[in-house]
């Protein structure tokens, strides 16, 4: 086994989230853009992908504080305490991010694409199509999100899913919206 594995980032990514704050999940929202950079010499790289509505975003997370733990509470999950490869927490063995987002067009070496959820500037380690029929499995489930209460309305909260609101709004809820989901849930950036 290799003792090190390095890896020469291919760009940057840019957002409009700052150090604070980025959300949970790659909301996809019209209105906002994300602009990914790659270094000039592999702009012709990014032709093709156009051709593809979506495509996987892999990053280093390279401004993670958390200590890694292998048990997790997803601030989003009401409690639950789960173990670290069933989450998505970017506190990882290595931090790499994986994002699955809307392609919009190429400006020279910058692939324009709808909302990452990344802080500004995390640098970009590659670029893959998604592929409907490879990337999308039918069968898929939400795993322990299902014993949740209200799990699929939770999940709806966190892709930023309009919906209907059948439940009172002041029982049980530990966040809060309006009904326009002009909002993200990423407070610390923990999935």
């Amino acid at each position: 086994m290799t003792d090190e594995i390095v890896y020469e980032p291919i760009g940057t990514i840019h957002t409009p989230w700052d150090e604070s704050f980025a959300p949970n999940q790659p909301v996809e929202r019209e209105e906002t853009e994300a602009r990914i950079e790659v270094r000039p010499e592999l702009a012709e790289g990014l032709a093709d992908l156009v051709r593809f509505r979506y495509c996987y975003v892999i990053s280093h997370l390279d401004r993670v504080e958390k200590e890694v733990e292998t048990r997790v509470s997803p601030p989003w999950a009401r409690g639950a305490t789960v173990s670290l490869f069933a989450a998505r927490t970017p506190a990882r063995p290595n931090p790499i991010g994986v994002s699955v987002v809307r392609v919009k067009r190429v400006e020279g070496n910058v692939l324009v694409t709808g909302m990452l959820d990344v802080l500004d500037g995390t640098p970009l380690l590659d670029l893959k199509p998604y592929i409907r029929g490879l990337d999308s499995k039918d069968d898929a489930d939400t795993g322990w999100i299902a014993d949740l209460d209200g799990g699929d309305h939770l999940l709806e909260h966190i892709r930023g899913v309009p919906h209907d609101h059948d439940h009172d709004h002041h029982h049980d809820h530990d966040h809060h919206h309006d009904h326009d989901h002009d909002h993200d849930h990423g407070h610390d950036r923990d999935r």
